[in-house]
């Protein structure tokens, strides 16, 4: 599989919600990309403890519903939504803050599958300093990462190793693939109505984010 990384980032459609959670308002940052697979074998890269390091990273504990996991450097929690093959829900906690994340798949054909992402976050005073700094590109750009990870995986049957390089990211590869992803994420932002001096400010603080470029003042 060749990479074109712009076109990787194009893959994905991403847009805001605000949603609750729990009786709770709180806002979702949501990826779509299509996989050129059935529903239960992308089911298995997505839940196999021993397939997941090949897209994505490490993981341990109990991968099951009610259980507890950790990613290897990176959050953990807990399982709350299991239900083969089609919907994976868990809390979020990293840094000393709780979000939540969905999975849902489905079958767009025989050998053809969708998977829906929702990254759902509080609007409480941690979360909205951290949208009003980076926008949805924040969690949206590592998102979109994961995603074309998984792609070159379902696609080659190969493991995603040369994005996970601490030099890739700052390749001219890597460095495209972030700058186009971020760009969309911005997109979204505006899309979902935030005025456009703070999209596009916080956007361009989430691309020098994961380019290495200066922030902008």
């Amino acid at each position: 599989m060749s990479l074109d990384t712009r076109q990787q980032a194009a893959m994905v459609v991403r847009k805001v919600e605000d949603v609750s959670h729990e009786g709770q308002p709180a806002r979702a940052v949501v990826a779509m990309r299509d996989y050129p697979t059935g529903i239960d074998d992308l089911w298995n890269a997505l839940t196999d403890a021993e397939r997941i390091p090949r897209w994505f990273a490490p993981v341990s504990g109990e991968l099951k519903l009610g259980g507890r996991y950790q990613i290897k450097g990176n959050a953990g929690g807990t399982i709350t939504t299991c239900t083969p093959p089609s919907r994976l829900a868990m809390t979020w906690e990293f840094g000393g803050s709780i979000s939540w994340v969905e999975v849902e798949l489905e079958a767009a054909s025989s050998d053809r599958t969708r998977l829906t992402l929702r990254h759902i976050a509080p609007l409480d005073d941690k979360s909205e300093e951290f949208w009003d700094k980076f926008g949805p590109g924040a969690v949206g750009v590592g998102w979109d990462l994961s995603l074309m990870g998984l792609g070159w995986h379902i696609e080659t049957g190969k493991s995603n190793e040369r994005f996970a390089e601490e030099t890739w990211a700052l390749s001219d590869e890597g460095i495209a693939f972030a700058t186009a992803s971020s760009e969309a994420w911005t997109g979204a932002s505006l899309a979902y109505g935030t005025p456009e001096a703070a999209a596009r400010r916080s956007g361009a603080s989430t691309t020098a984010f994961y380019t290495g470029a200066a922030a902008p003042e």
